[in-house]
């Protein structure tokens, strides 16, 4: 069982003070089902890689099985070779200064994000490569995995469950080593120990600042918990109660009231949704998705026009979706009309088929409301998996919030507002997504432009190449 994990941060042997070993030589640590040894297979300033190695002792494990199901089950099973709640023993015991994010010699670097790979040799995924990019891409990871036939010299037996994966990303170490502690028992959807109240506060103080956003959450807490129901309700009332002023309905009202306000004096709602609207006209769509498409402002706005002859709106915020229906009026509209629009309850974070496959996409005053690691997530979700022909993207300019006497100095629009971009930002994220994805990109000022402002919103039109 092997994992390592490199940094190119400079220099880069800073990882040892990290993580309290010394890289030039090794150590072994005993732990209550075998040996955890460190080593680092390479340390210089430019590349530094640790190595944790488990030696799982088969024989004290088989004998310490209990209620195995058939006779050979204690001494035929991949525990001892495979990632699995061993692994997060290890990394508590051997890595446990790390974990918690404390460096008495480098306080400063611990809390610094820097560019780490972790890697996994074998990483069991009960549910497969898209679970596993479900569970990390979310948290801004890339992930690179190699999945393992069951056996290579007999390739009609098919694929194993085994992968060999790789896990990149900017981070601080104690975020990373949290991460995995916890995601990788959920993958193998096993652990060797008992499981009690106990783990619900390591699984709370593991996922802390993280587990209470992550889309899969809910998965997460049951099967780190083993299935036992009353600990999974516990686990996921606390974190909802830890997630307060984030709820997606109370944060869809939040966020038009707050708006609205700031917007209202020079009418540039309006003027936005005219400017989407003759955007995906002029694309030539006629197939539309209004991604976050809120309490249908821009759906209306679709509906009216004939060109566009299926319109699909999905949000996450059912009572958003619920306004929605009654300002299109769904229920009274006539046959051919309502053929043509329908509203799906549904996350930007993770691949939806229902969004595939569409002319293009809408993403009206969305993105500012993503962090970090969603954001990632949403743009494979959009431009890799959805990939419209064209997609019409807004969100705030910054530098034109100056003009705006109700808004303090340095404030954002809205209080969920995770960034507001300036044209620069705007047009540098841009340019590397279309990048990226296949995309050429095209910017317009939407609103009353100043001269050194700008206009009030930013819009890109992605198209794909």
């Amino acid at each position: 069982m092997l994992l390592t994990i490199s940094t190119t941060h400079e220099p880069a042997t800073d990882l040892g003070y990290l993580l309290y070993k010394n890289p030039a030589r090794a150590q072994s640590f005993d732990l209550s089902f075998g040996r955890a040894h460190v080593v680092y297979p390479e340390a210089t300033a430019a590349r530094c890689t640790a190595a944790l190695l488990l030696d799982v002792d088969p024989v004290a494990l088989a004998r310490g099985e209990k209620g195995a199901g058939a006779p050979l089950e204690p001494y035929v099973n991949d525990r001892p070779y495979v990632a699995s709640s061993f692994l997060s023993v290890a990394i508590a015991q051997v890595f446990g200064s790390a974990l918690s994010g404390r460096s008495k010699e480098r306080p400063e670097l611990a809390e610094t994000p820097i560019p780490l790979e972790a890697r996994i040799s074998v990483l069991p995924c009960r549910g497969g490569e898209e679970l596993l990019r479900r569970l990390f891409e979310p948290l801004g990871y890339e992930v690179v995995a190699e999945r393992h036939a069951l056996d290579p010299a007999f390739p009609e037996w098919g694929e194993s469950r085994y992968f060999t994966v790789s896990l990149s990303r900017t981070t601080r170490l104690s975020e990373l080593l949290r991460h995995l502690y916890v995601l990788v028992p959920v993958l193998d959807d096993a652990k060797h120990y008992y499981v009690g109240e106990d783990e619900v506060e390591k699984l709370l103080r593991q996922g802390e600042d993280w587990l209470a956003r992550h889309p899969e959450r809910e998965l997460v807490a049951r099967r780190y918990l083993r299935h036992r129901t009353s600990l999974t309700r516990s686990a996921l009332a606390r974190l909802t109660a830890e997630e307060e002023g984030t709820d997606p309905d109370a944060a869809a009202e939040a966020r038009d009231a707050e708006e609205q306000q700031a917007e209202e004096r020079i009418g540039l709602n309006e003027q936005r949704l005219g400017a989407v609207a003759a955007a995906l006209r002029a694309s030539g769509a006629k197939r539309v998705v209004d991604l976050g498409c809120g309490e249908g402002r821009l759906l209306r706005v679709l509906l009216q026009d004939r060109e566009f002859q299926e319109i699909l709106g999905m949000d996450v915020s059912v009572r958003s979706l619920e306004i929605a229906r009654g300002r299109l009026r769904l229920e009274t509209l006539p046959p051919k009309q309502k053929e043509r629009i329908r509203l799906i309850h549904g996350s930007l974070m993770y691949r939806d088929p229902r969004v595939a496959g569409y002319d293009a996409a809408a993403v009206v005053e969305v993105i500012e409301h993503l962090d970090a690691p969603r954001l990632r997530a949403f743009e494979r979700v959009l431009f890799e998996f959805a990939r419209p022909a064209t997609v019409v993207m807004t969100t705030p300019n910054r530098e034109y919030n100056e003009t705006w006497e109700s808004l303090p100095a340095g404030a954002f629009r809205h209080k969920d507002h995770r960034f507001e971009w300036t044209r620069a930002e705007f047009r540098q994220w841009a340019e590397a997504v279309a990048e990226r994805f296949g995309y050429s990109v095209r910017f317009l000022p939407v609103g009353p432009e100043d001269p050194e402002r700008g206009a009030p919103t930013q819009m890109g039109v992605f198209s794909r190449e």
